[in-house]
């Protein structure tokens, strides 16, 4: 199996690369031979690359996170948190993610389903699936354990699968097709969650997961709002751009 590795520079700049042996261009690294490098490097123990101190880092989530390959813009911590815990995703569910982008969301997934659960994941840009499935990959190698992966190229609506789920999360331009034709496969109790970046969207959700059958229990957006401390002493909200990633909406198959 190959190993991947997680390096972070002093300044907090997270690196993941494959241990080759051959000379190869790391983005950030420069030319270099990993495995000759890198191969009896130990979790703690630092190397020079360059005129860079890198400490190797044990490959938990939100190392891979920081050093994930991007293509798409990726879905945040704190929006992945609530798809989890809103639709009760844990250990053997059977989850169906569409699309699936650069995989951010992907790996909350994983890491949360275990060897037990089954993610199954749509995209129909093949040069978004590419970049996703690489993440997923260096998941599969860095968890103790992790979920069976089908993954699926096309419209979810053209391709939805022939099987069960405990829970359907949409993140697409258009929702409506993908809710119609999703929603038969959900498990009775099983919930659906859209992440919909504008209130037009939003209401073409809601209106399709009525049309569908579905109750929906919950739609709005979350705001994260980070502090730091001051330097006279005390902590404030740092100063900077109160942003917004996207409206979610969850509902029930009742």
């Amino acid at each position: 199996m190959t190993e991947w590795m997680v390096l972070m520079e002093n300044e907090g700049k997270v690196h993941i690369v494959k241990l080759e042996d051959e000379l190869r261009k790391h983005k950030g690294l420069g030319v270099i031979n990993t495995m000759r490098l890198l191969g009896d490097l130990e979790i703690g123990q630092e190397v020079l690359i360059g005129q860079k101190y890198l400490k190797r880092m044990p490959p938990r989530l939100p190392e891979l996170i920081a050093g994930m390959a991007r293509r798409a813009q990726t879905i945040s911590a704190k929006d992945a948190g609530a798809f989890i815990t809103k639709l009760g995703i844990g250990a053997g569910d059977c989850v169906l993610e569409a699309g699936l982008g650069s995989g951010g969301l992907s790996l909350h997934l994983a890491k949360v389903l275990g060897n037990s659960g089954h993610l199954v994941t749509a995209e129909p840009r093949d040069q978004h699936a590419k970049v996703g499935l690489i993440n997923l990959e260096r998941a599969k190698y860095c968890f103790e354990e992790f979920p069976q992966h089908t993954h699926i190229e096309g419209m979810l609506e053209d391709v939805v699968p022939e099987m069960e789920f405990d829970a359907i999360i949409l993140d697409m331009p258009v929702h409506v097709p993908a809710i119609l034709a999703s929603t038969p496969t959900l498990k009775l109790g099983g919930r659906l969650a859209c992440y919909a970046p504008t209130t037009s969207q939003l209401e073409d959700c809601w209106q399709a997961c009525e049309d569908a059958g579905l109750k929906v229990e919950w739609a709005g957006e979350l705001m994260e709002r980070p502090w730091g401390r001051t330097s006279k002493g005390g902590m404030r909200p740092i100063n900077g751009p109160f942003g917004h990633t996207a409206f979610l909406l969850f509902a029930q198959k009742v």
